[in-house]
């Protein structure tokens, strides 16, 4: 399922929707010779060993999940009118940031028109903008904004990644598709455990997920398991050492539009992620 070539809004390349591995589109992280999950147990085995580079190029060609490869290509396909000039990146949208984050941002899953077209998570959209002129503030971001990749944007001893890596009908994965992803997410906490201090987690989604993720990978969760909540901190340690979980209502239109997530309220939790995390020099 591919449409016309169409030039990529930065570098004027012109790409099909969706974008074939390894042909040149910013920050692609695979290679035509990348191998690919094709069900859950591809996804246990490619994940099982990788590098954070090999891991990250897997992710980004992963095909596991019948119903969420149909849906984001047909949206890669199909378009929302206001983008219909540009082509969409329609795979999996692989974790990016700081190879030896102090500070994890976590969120759901990407948008069909946000993450699904530019190639980067929570970049694109509403929420990515409010997402990010609050990292900036807190020195964890390079830029305000983040519009594509290749935009020149960097994360400062930061990552971001999405518990689930392929954009969802309704912003909604199901319980297997969740399942059959969490590995990809694993794989890449054993390998940040070592600078790792703080997982942020953006929505009751994705506290969820951090929290069964840090379990799986040595940490000791507190049972019961704590409940999600705007600002709710959870240290956890283990063999990996130890880090803290932290919730954030998710900056969606929903939240910052009714004003139950307020631009000081995402201020004071990433301010928090910085101390926790020790961060020191960002944002120059």
């Amino acid at each position: 399922m591919t449409s016309p070539l169409l030039p990529h809004p930065l570098t004027g390349t012109e790409f099909p929707s969706p974008v074939p591995a390894g042909t040149g589109w910013p920050g692609d992280p695979a290679s035509a010779a990348t191998p690919v999950a094709h069900d859950a147990t591809d996804v246990l085995e490619l994940s099982a060993d990788a590098s954070l580079g090999e891991l990250t190029a897997r992710v980004s060609v992963c095909r596991a999940c019948p119903r969420l490869v149909r849906w984001r290509e047909a949206v890669a396909v199909g378009k929302r009118a206001s983008f219909a000039g540009e082509p969409y990146w329609g795979r999996p949208i692989p974790g990016w940031g700081a190879e030896a984050a102090r500070v994890l941002v976590l969120g759901l899953a990407p948008a069909a028109n946000g993450g699904n077209r530019t190639g980067r998570i929570f970049t694109g959209d509403r929420s990515g903008d409010w997402l990010f002129a609050s990292l900036h503030r807190a020195g964890l971001a390079r830029q305000a904004t983040s519009v594509h990749a290749g935009d020149g944007q960097q994360l400062l001893d930061t990552r971001m990644v999405a518990a689930v890596r392929c954009a969802p009908p309704a912003n909604k994965p199901t319980p297997q598709e969740r399942d059959t992803c969490a590995p990809w997410l694993h794989r890449e906490l054993r390998l940040l455990a070592p600078s790792l201090r703080v997982v942020l987690c953006l929505g009751s989604f994705a506290w969820d997920a951090a929290l069964r993720a840090v379990g799986q990978v040595g940490y000791a969760v507190p049972r019961p398991k704590p409940r999600f909540g705007h600002g709710v901190e959870v240290p956890v340690s283990g063999p990996l050492g130890s880090l803290v979980v932290i919730g954030c209502f998710h900056p969606s239109q929903q939240n910052t539009f009714t004003g139950k997530l307020t631009e000081p309220m995402t201020d004071a939790v990433m301010g928090r992620a910085r101390a926790l995390a020790d961060v020191e020099g960002c944002g120059s």
